[in-house]
């Protein structure tokens, strides 16, 4: 368990170092939210509620999805698939620690600074231009909280799972990007999935992207609630442990195609 938590810190301070970076990200996130935010408010003018969302539960999902944008990190990540290209994945293959959860360590430490400095500050700036639901009870909190990280792995498992398609793709990137843009509506980041009609909001609440962003927002809107909100927080373990072990089968005939191949 320490290597993983030296891993987790050196994620951690990896994206530490990056301070303009971050601020140009917070500030670009924030700007964005602005400009979501204005857009759904003149659409809620003509129509208060859509679906089981009002006015203040809408913007509230605007603020937190742009927050938990670089936290569950839907897109641009590639860093495994640059090192299979590359062949340095040898190299990681051949360290006395898990493969798969040294690259699980590192992105939880990364989600961790992203969630402190381009998360909350965003989502700051929106509780003070626009009615947020923000929700008093600890508990709905620490439900948040679990179910972000939950969200985080489910994501990581999802992209591990892309990046490895580079042992067998000459270039990964085409895949990379149409994941990308499935993702990103699947999740719910352009919409909440609560505005389609039921027929298709069923379909896609019951797919794992939905666990991305649309069930960690409906956690902190109070959407669920007792047994419910066991239910919607196992949905995300479950998916979460479905893909990651799905990951590792890849990852074992990936390995056996390295050597295949001689390294």
């Amino acid at each position: 368990m320490r290597a993983y938590w030296e891993t987790a810190v050196r994620g951690y301070r990896r994206y530490a170092t990056y301070r303009g970076a971050t601020f140009a990200g917070a500030f670009t996130n924030t700007i964005f939210g602005i400009m979501r935010g204005s857009v759904l408010l003149a659409l809620l003018a003509a129509r208060p509620h859509i679906g089981s969302y009002n006015s203040s539960d809408t913007l509230t999902y605007v603020w937190l999805t742009q927050g938990l944008i670089m936290v569950t990190y839907l897109w641009g990540w590639n860093e495994l698939a640059l090192r299979v290209v590359s062949g340095d994945v040898a190299v990681d293959l051949s360290r006395p620690i898990d493969f798969q959860g040294y690259w699980l360590a590192g992105d939880l430490g990364r989600a961790l600074f992203h969630a402190i400095f381009r998360g909350i500050p965003p989502v700051l700036v929106g509780t003070l231009l626009f009615p947020l639901h923000i929700p008093l009870d600890p508990r709905r909190w620490l439900a948040f909280v679990a179910s972000v990280v939950l969200a985080t792995v489910l994501s990581f498992s999802l992209r591990f799972i892309v990046n490895l398609t580079a042992f067998w793709l000459l270039d990964y990137r085409g895949i990379l990007n149409v994941a990308t843009a499935t993702w990103t509506f699947l999740a719910g980041l352009l919409i909440p999935l609560n505005f389609l009609p039921d027929g298709p909001r069923g379909v896609l609440e019951a797919l794992p992207f939905a666990g991305i962003l649309q069930i960690p927002v409906d956690v902190f809107l109070g959407k669920h609630q007792g047994l419910d909100l066991l239910g919607a927080l196992a949905f995300q373990a479950l998916w979460a442990a479905a893909l990651l072990l799905t990951g590792r089968l890849i990852l074992a005939a990936a390995v056996r195609k390295l050597v295949v191949q001689g390294g």
